[in-house]
């Protein structure tokens, strides 16, 4: 039996940092986003400050679920 766990590994580490772009970018988006809405709507700053944490917060969780399941791939 042939085990190759060096093309597993390498696969996990393109998926875990291909989840770690997606979510920098997602990130980015909402920042910009959010500083946009603040600077045409200044009254509505902290709905808009909730809303864009949240949102983040949701993205770097899914990211780093991401980063998990690839790493826990390269152990299979």
């Amino acid at each position: 039996m042939i085990v190759m766990t060096g093309m597993f590994g390498s696969v996990a580490a393109i998926g875990a940092g291909l989840a770690v772009l997606g979510a920098g970018l997602g990130i980015g988006r909402i920042g910009g986003s959010a500083v946009e809405a603040i600077a045409r709507n200044p009254e509505a700053s902290g709905k808009i400050q909730t809303a864009m944490l949240i949102a983040a917060a949701l993205v770097e969780g899914i990211a780093l679920f991401g980063v998990v399941v690839g790493f826990l791939g390269a152990k299979a």
